[in-house]
């Protein structure tokens, strides 16, 4: 990419699957989902066979409610309590 500083030989790891790739093999994954903003930012990385699999769909909503509950910083039944909980709060309960 331009101004990375870096040939795309660096090796990365895929997120999704753990697999061990270069740089220039891999896709950035932006998890605030605007990867033109690059000031001050680190990537992560998918495979491409495991960016192929990925709905290429806005996730506007979808990340700021990740971000709200804090997604990654917490146990998962946590994780799980307070995001349904906002979700049925914002949106509704959700039927079985």
């Amino acid at each position: 990419m331009f101004g990375s500083g870096r040939d795309g030989k660096d090796p990365v790891t895929c997120i999704a699957c753990g697999t061990r790739t270069v740089r220039e093999d891999a896709r950035e994954y932006d998890k605030h989902g605007d990867r033109w903003d690059r000031v001050d930012k680190e990537f992560e990385y998918l495979c491409k066979a495991c960016h192929r699999e990925l709905c290429h769909q806005p996730r506007d909503k979808l990340e700021g409610l990740l971000g709200e509950v804090d997604a990654g910083e917490n146990d998962d039944d946590t994780f799980l309590e307070w995001y349904c909980g906002l979700v049925e709060e914002r949106y509704g309960r959700v039927e079985d």
